[in-house]
């Protein structure tokens, strides 16, 4: 092989779990013409010289899979700066996704790109380069640059102010001359044109050279965006007004519509950076939970832990954090001494306070009410709950609601579209009065208000906003997409266990026999199942904890499963367990307790009393079932438990169509079944067997206190397991949705209405570019709105 015309590409690889997938892959790859590889199994990649005259990359990836093994795609997150309007980020998205093994999303509102690519047919470099081929420029976004990125906006845009505040003050006597003009006065220029002439020329080339930069940009890119109208417009005014001087031509000059329309331009442009830089308030507020320092405990001089202050960066799993009063958690852990109650109300919406015990699971980013508490670290730094929940909401907000499509599609088109009706209205008006002068005005008119920033960013603002918000209050969406499809949903797929109950036993009743005490009927019931695990023996030994009952040791203990466990307490020889077992009569159950699962403790063959226990419908769900009914959405519990126990807690809930034993492979075929003309239909669970239903559902709810295969299926991931929190997830889901539809009928009403109004005459440049600088600006406000917005649960 010449080695001056190879070329080496690393291939992540997924799927080998020994020595012998990384031998055969090795070796099935160097079976290939023009190729040497060698492949790692402890980084899982592979590293590939090969000549290009002789193997194809796709060739090389198609190997790999026909192996058994797979190159799976990366992602990368782009900071893209020089996009102007809606036009900038569809032709640059175009541009991506022209590329091969390379699907991207480009968000105008957030001024980023998210791009899955294939190694080995794409790299990081190469894309880049594209972005910059295509007139912007593009840097990767990384936990470590975000404040550097805040930094620079926050420096960009008082560079701007200054810029404003110089163009305005050249441009104020400009306008000054056209104030009686607006009192119905004529047009008088009281300042000499050679004055007005030096006046406008710095604010055209200086204020306006922003504009310039960016259509010759886009024109270079293949493409012509909202700089390109700005330029045709205010140069065309200008350059006419400066041959009117040279040339002694006796008319009037407009020098103060080409400087006034570029002032009002970079005013519209500052007011809509600082609108937008509040659209990603919610995301700062979460990275800011994570508290810079923490104190740590190291073995001090004498041997004994001290607390030594490190940053938050340095911190490993395994570390004991001492978390004093008022103080963040800077780890996900658990509390091995201490207790305290923390406000975790910033991650998952639940404004009380959450009692906290050793034992007790803890979060980054919870706030310490009182109490000192000593956590032991599992995950930190970017692994934490809330760097999890922060990546999740800037991938959604990245992504575009099938709504936007319209929008993307006539923003592509619109450029060349108004600067052909400029060119007619300037055709129209020079046949129809022979007048230059009277024929420019309302071509320029044309060219400065059209405005594809509204239409850009009608869409991404109230979605990045909405999704924001939803983040706040523990509603975590994983796509735009889904945030559209939660507004439609009409029919919702509900797990029992779990999910509408609290999901573990709990002693519900209690019946002793004649001349036997609750109290003391739960004291020996527990006293046996002191030495079993059992769920039942759980919530007896709970119940028996929250009473304050104190019970003997037992000797003999003996478990026999499915049956019930036996044992000698103070002299006596109990058993508890099942009536069949125990050959006891099986007594009444009572209608209120009628899902609960009975046992019975008895002396010898002496029946003690009986015992109920029931997984407990949550106390909210029943308020949480009337409120997605007030929305419109039917319920349904599916569930693999007994009709019996279906049926009650269907009925305690408000419920009144269920499905009992209902196989967790039944579930998605029940769920898929329910797909009938034309319903949404949604699923909400937290369990592994809900997987498959949440996967086949067009929208699916994760509790986030269940498995993790079961967030990983679901669309909207729920921080509280609270079933009210699904009726918020539909609540913000509709708001959002309804800000997106006043948005784009806010872009198209003003551009549908203002065109022709410039066309006819009706609108001076001056006014126009007024109009046009703040229609975007509404656009943003209006989705700010939405950072007031709050579910309607109690």
């Amino acid at each position: 092989m010449n080695s001056t015309s190879m070329q080496s590409i690393e291939l992540p690889i997924a799927g080998m779990t020994c020595a012998a997938c990384s031998t055969r892959l090795e070796k099935n790859l160097n079976k290939l013409d023009g190729v040497s590889a060698g492949v790692n199994l402890s980084t899982e990649t592979a590293r590939v010289e090969y000549d290009p005259a002789r193997v194809a990359v796709t060739t090389i990836l198609e190997q790999v899979n026909k192996t058994g093994f797979s190159v799976p795609p990366q992602s990368l997150d782009l900071a893209i700066s020089g996009m102007t309007c809606a036009a900038c980020s569809t032709r640059l998205e175009k541009v991506l996704n022209r590329l091969p093994g390379v699907e991207a999303r480009v968000n105008l509102a957030a001024e980023k790109a998210r791009l899955r690519y294939t190694p080995g047919i794409a790299t990081p470099q190469a894309l880049i380069a594209a972005v910059a081929k295509a007139g912007f420029a593009a840097a990767p976004i990384t936990e470590a640059s975000r404040a550097e990125t805040k930094a620079r906006k926050a420096a960009d845009y008082q560079n701007e102010l200054r810029v404003f505040v110089v163009a305005s003050l050249f441009t104020l006597p400009l306008l000054a001359q056209m104030l009686p003009m607006l009192a119905g006065a004529h047009h008088v220029e009281w300042l000499p044109p050679w004055l007005q002439w030096l006046l406008a020329t710095p604010v055209q080339f200086w204020a306006g050279r922003r504009f310039y930069s960016g259509a010759w940009n886009s024109l270079r890119g293949g493409g012509a965006n909202m700089d390109v109208l700005v330029v045709l417009g205010t140069s065309a005014a200008y350059l006419f007004s400066v041959a009117v001087i040279l040339f002694d031509l006796g008319g009037h000059v407009y020098f103060e519509a080409s400087a006034a329309v570029i002032t009002l331009v970079r005013l519209g442009k500052l007011l809509e950076a600082r609108a937008k830089s509040r659209t990603s308030t919610a995301i700062e507020q979460l990275i800011g939970l994570q508290p810079r320092s923490a104190w740590v405990e190291k073995p001090g001089p004498d041997g004994k832990p001290e607390a030594v202050e490190v940053e938050t960066a340095r911190l490993r799993i395994g570390d004991v954090v001492r978390i004093r009063a008022g103080e963040r958690i800077p780890v996900d852990g658990v509390v091995i001494d201490g207790a305290s109650s923390l406000d975790e109300s910033l991650l998952t919406g639940e404004s009380l306070p959450v009692a906290k015990h050793p034992g007790d699971a803890v979060h980054a980013g919870s706030q310490n009410l009182d109490g000192l508490l000593r956590v032991r670290a599992e995950s930190v730094g970017a692994q934490t709950q809330l760097m999890e929940i922060v990546r999740l909401t800037e991938a959604a907000q990245g992504s575009k609601a099938p709504i936007q499509k319209l929008a993307d599609r006539i923003s592509g088109i619109f450029v060349p579209a108004v600067i052909l009706i400029a060119t007619l209205t300037f055709i129209g008006w020079w046949l129809a009065t022979g007048v230059f002068t009277a024929s420019l005005i309302p071509a320029v008119a044309v060219l400065v208000i059209a405005c594809p920033c509204a239409l850009g960013l009608a869409t991404p603002t109230a979605v990045m906003v909405g999704l924001g918000r939803g983040a706040q209050l523990g509603i975590l969406v994983r796509s735009a997409e889904a945030l559209e499809r939660a507004e439609k949903l009409s029919l919702l797929a509900l797990d029992k266990t779990g999910t509408l109950t609290e999901g573990r036993m709990a002693l519900v009743a209690l019946q002793p026999a004649p001349g036997i005490a609750e109290d003391q009927l739960l004291r020996l019931g527990a006293a046996l199942e002191q030495g079993s695990t059992h769920p039942l023996a759980l919530a007896m030994l709970q119940a028996a904890k929250a009473r304050g009952i104190a019970y003997p040791t037992v000797a003999g203990f003996e478990n026999l499963p499915g049956q019930g466990v036996s044992g000698t307490a103070e002299g006596r020889a109990l058993r508890l367990g099942t009536a069949e077992w125990l050959q006891t009569p099986d007594g009444p159950a009572s209608a209120e307790h009628g899902a609960a699962t009975w046992i019975t403790l008895a002396d010898a063959d002496t029946p003690l009393g009986r015992l109920a226990f029931a997984d407990r419908l949550r106390p909210t769900s029943k308020h949480a079932v009337t409120r997605l009914h007030e929305l419109g959405i039917e319920c349904l519990m599916l569930t693999g438990d007994h009709p019996d126990a279906a049926k009650a807690i269907a009925g305690e809930a408000g419920i009144t169509d269920w499905r009992a034993r209902v196989k967790p492979g039944d579930k998605a075929a029940a769920v898929s079944a329910l797909k009938t003309a034309g319903r949404v239909v949604g699923m909400a669970g937290d369990g592994v067997n809900d997987a498959p239903a949440l996967a086949g559902a067009d929208v699916s709810f994760g509790m986030a206190s269940g498995s993790d295969i079961a967030l990983e299926a679901a669309d909207i991931t729920l921080m509280r397991s609270d079933l009210n929190s699904v009726a918020d997830a539909v609540e913000l889901s509709r708001a959002v949705m309804r800000k997106i539809r006043q948005n784009l009928f806010l872009a198209f009403f003003y551009n549908v209405l203002a065109l022709p109004l410039a066309a006819a005459g009706l609108l001076n440049p001056v006014i126009a570019g007024a109009a046009m600088a703040l229609s975007s600006v509404s656009v943003v406000g209006n989705a700010l709105l939405l950072k007031r917005w709050r579910p309607k649960s109690p």
